[in-house]
Parts: structure tokens; sequence; C-alpha cells
């Protein structure tokens, strides 16, 4: 297996990549949490069967199966989470294992930092997107009917386990919508990785065992660069992984959550920054060409729906998380490889960018 480990003092841990390794399951809950003589495992009804193998090496475990689907990060199927841990008489020491995708690693997650006021948390993750961006890092949360993710908290899981050979029965939908976040990181912090990815493109679309590895693990090793250096965003630098994330979670809002998968928002929302810093002259047209010809390939949304209101997008992106002051926060490309922040944009310059 392969090992990525996020440092982070007395919070740190592994990331384990490998394939076919079910195997060593249960060791590894163990290391990761030795004190624990039980675990709790959520899953949705994708991940079902899946969390019902793995529990088979856990003969101490309780499974919780939830509705699939973004609605489920929700405060109502949270506060039936903290009821079943409750009646389970779960204490500080029992990890809950999320087994499934970015929703399920963020409800769970989100339950684990809140549940006694935390308890260890273990990730699985089943899908491409969750397993290079949602299961390392921390971030957890639910959504509100005003905008997403905008209820949760930072915290560290014990260790994270990523099997590949799951993504062999993956939807082409799911895995396409997961090469959005692996082509950010190229684009913020690693040309190298971006042009591997261009000479790899038939690799990586026919899912060839190595360039799979290969993308999982170089995104996870940028992604806790990253969270090494500000693991809860008070630097600024974090803040870098939410290009096209401005855009992307007004399209999510507007389109109605999971009418768009979360990457092929990202997908669009990337070529809208981008777009943008052209305009703004930060970039030439050779690196948001290079950009959008990549998105085709992996088959990728590069625009919002023409149906949806600019005014409402606008409104979304007005509450946006990242937001100062009361303007607009956008992360921008200055050069294949790096971003910046800004926060300068004319609200008029962005509904330009939606404009189809």
């Amino acid at each position: 297996m392969r090992t990525v480990n996020v440092n982070l003092g007395p919070r740190s841990y592994d990331i384990h990549i490998g394939t076919d390794v079910a195997g060593g399951f249960s060791t590894f809950v163990e290391t990761c949490c030795p004190k624990s003589r039980r675990a709790l495992v959520v899953a949705d009804t994708n991940t079902a069967a899946l969390a019902n193998e793995l529990v088979g090496r856990l003969p101490y475990a309780e499974v919780k199966i939830i509705p699939n689907g973004e609605g489920s990060k929700s405060a109502g199927q949270l506060t039936e989470l903290w009821g079943w841990m409750a009646d389970l008489a779960t204490d500080r020491h029992t990890p809950l294992i999320a087994v499934g995708g970015g929703v399920i690693g963020d409800l769970a997650g989100f339950a684990a930092a809140s549940f006694n006021r935390g308890i260890p948390l273990l990730m699985v993750p089943t899908t491409l997107l969750s397993m290079v961006d949602s299961s390392v890092g921390g971030k957890t949360g639910i959504n509100l009917p005003q905008g997403k993710n905008l209820v949760g908290a930072f915290h560290q899981p014990r260790g994270v386990w990523i099997d590949t050979a799951v993504l062999n029965t993956l939807p082409d939908r799911e895995y396409l919508s997961g090469l959005a976040e692996v082509l950010k990181y190229g684009v913020i912090m690693d040309p190298v990785f971006f042009a591997w990815m261009e000479q790899h493109t038939a690799d990586i679309l026919s899912r060839q065992a190595d360039a799979v590895a290969h993308i999982v693990a170089r995104s996870c090793r940028l992604k806790a660069d990253v969270v090494e250096n500000d693991e809860r965003e008070e630097n600024g630098l974090r803040m870098i992984l939410n290009y096209g994330h401005t855009f992307a979670h007004a399209f999510e809002s507007v389109g109605g959550y999971g009418h768009w998968l979360h990457g092929e928002a990202v997908s669009a929302g990337m070529m809208c920054a981008a777009r943008l810093a052209e305009q703004r002259g930060l970039i030439g047209p050779d690196l948001t060409t290079r950009q959008e010809e990549l998105l085709k390939k992996f088959n990728l949304p590069l625009t919002p729906e023409p149906e949806w209101s600019i005014d409402e997008m606008l409104r979304v992106m007005r509450r946006d998380k990242k937001n100062v002051g009361g303007k607009m926060r956008f992360i921008l490309p200055t050069t294949l490889g790096k971003v910046e922040a800004f926060d300068d944009v004319p609200e008029a310059v962005v509904r330009d960018i939606l404009t189809p």
C-alpha cells in the first residue's frame, strides 16, 4: 500500500491507499483506535454491501444505513444519527467509520465531531471525489436550505482507508465527476501533475490501476501539503482548494442539490474562474484552453445551464463563506500551478461571466 501522512502534530494521521486490500481493514481500525472494543459504521444505500463486508471483519461493529443523496446532509438526518449513537451508549473511544462518498463523510464526520464533544472518526471513501478531496483535511458539515455546508466543524480523522478497487464499479458519471477535483490540484499547485494528466488521459479514463493509484495518491499528497500549513483556514492558504467553488456552490444551489454532482459543478466553476482570470489579464488564453480541453475529455460541464437565474446565482455567491466584508472573493489562477484570492471583482463582471 501507498501511505500519505498528514502531519498535524498530535492530530496527525495516515492515508492508506491500495487495491483489493480489504483483508487489512481490521488491523487498520485496531491501529487507529487501540482503546476501542467496538465500532459504529455509517453507510448509505449505495455502500451498504461494502459496509457489511467490512463489518464482517469487525464482529463488534454496528451499522447504520441512511438514504443515498445530497438530501441526507441535513439537520434531520444528523439528529437521527445522534439518537442512534446515544441509544448504543457510544463512548469517547468508539470510532465512527464513514463508508461512502462525500455526503456520508461530511455527515458522519460532523456527527463524530459533535457527539460527546468528539469521538474518533475513520474515513473509508468509496468515490473518486471523496478519495481525493472530502475524506482528507477534517472538514465536516451539513447543508441548510440557504446554502451548502453552512453548518459544520473541523474534525480530523484518525485514519483514511482507500481501496481503489471499489472504483471499478463506480458509475461513469461519478468517476468523471471526481476527475474535476483531481484536475483542480494540477491548476492550483502542480503543473507537472497537470501535464501528466494531459499525457495519460486514456489510462485515466479507462481506470487503469496504476494511473488511478497515481492520481489518488498525488491528489492526497497535495491536499495534505495545504492542510498541514493551514488546517483551519486561518492564514488563507487552504482557500486555494476552493478554486472554482464560489461559482460551483451557486450552481449546486440554484440547480437543486443533486441535479449536478459536485465535481460537475466544480468543472463549470473552474471554467468560469479561468475566464474571469483571463478577462482580468491574470492569465493568457492558453491556460484557459488547456483546462477546457482536459475537462472536455473528461466529459464534464463547461458552463452553467442557460435556464438558471443569474440573479439567483449571484444571491448565493454573496453568501459564500469565503466572502469578507460583504465582498465576493474568488480564487483565480495567475499561472498554471498557482492561484490567488481576489475580492475586488465588480459584480457586473461576474454577471458577464455567468451570462451564456
